[in-house]
């Protein structure tokens, strides 16, 4: 920490919400060609029996190593290191993983961006009927003390502008550059929540399913509606004022 202006906080320690991409129900290969369960099995284990493999299979069978590559869980912690983006802290040159102190603060978050960048394609600007994104939200535990950026936001508003990320994007590489594992700040898209951005994968662990979530946007009015369970509007988000539902 020598030479730099900010103090870490236990208050890092927990769990966060990681708001994922991801279909509410996994798509099997032969739905659409069978109707009975029992026949798409039959397609399956003829896939098995007849389709050559690709690799040499290793002498020694090693499941745990299967798990590690295959589960989807991975992706849960992996990803955003794994294929770095432009962000509110980086500037695409590394990866930070982001996580919300609420699923709310999530939405919030997501929200945002699942509006701009779906209202910036074509397909929005064809499409007469609403725009739909499944989501699954996971705890993941950080065991890292992370930099307290709370004092700083507060008296400085570069850190959290709503559009560019320019100073920020110093914070972040700064701190990366320094070896520290991440930063704690208040969310720039809720007010009331607080957003962990990691910069170390290995502070993290031990991902948990919690829900899933469809947005429904309506491009017209620009509109997005959350559900939690399928037919319940748990929040509606305005694009000038989200509120919760």
């Amino acid at each position: 920490m020598a030479g730099l202006p900010f103090g870490v906080t236990e208050d890092s320690r927990g769990d966060w919400h990681r708001n994922i991409v991801s279909l509410r129900k996994t798509a099997g290969l032969f739905d659409e060609l069978v109707d009975d369960p029992s026949e798409a099995a039959v397609l399956v284990q003829h896939e098995i029996a007849t389709k050559q493999t690709t690799r040499t299979m290793p002498i020694i069978h090693r499941p745990f190593e299967d798990v590690a590559v295959y589960d989807p869980i991975r992706s849960v912690i992996a990803w955003p290191f794994e294929n770095p983006l432009v962000s509110r802290y980086s500037d695409g040159t590394f990866g930070v993983w982001y996580g919300a102190d609420s699923i709310e603060t999530s939405v919030h978050e997501t929200v945002y961006h699942f509006r701009l960048n779906t209202l910036a394609s074509e397909v929005a600007a064809k499409s007469s009927r609403p725009i739909i994104q499944h989501r699954r939200v996971h705890r993941v535990r950080c065991a890292a003390m992370l930099v307290d950026l709370r004092p700083h936001c507060a008296t400085d508003r570069r850190i959290l502008d709503p559009v560019d990320y320019s100073y920020s994007h110093s914070i972040g590489a700064r701190l990366r550059a320094a070896s520290l594992p991440g930063l704690l700040a208040p969310s720039a898209r809720f007010a009331a929540g607080l957003i962990a951005a990691v910069f170390a994968s290995d502070a993290l662990s031990d991902p948990r399913e919690v829900c899933y979530l469809t947005y429904t946007l309506d491009a017209q009015s620009k509109r997005v509606e959350v559900e939690r369970a399928p037919g319940t509007i748990e929040y509606r988000l305005d694009a000038q004022e989200p509120v919760g539902g």
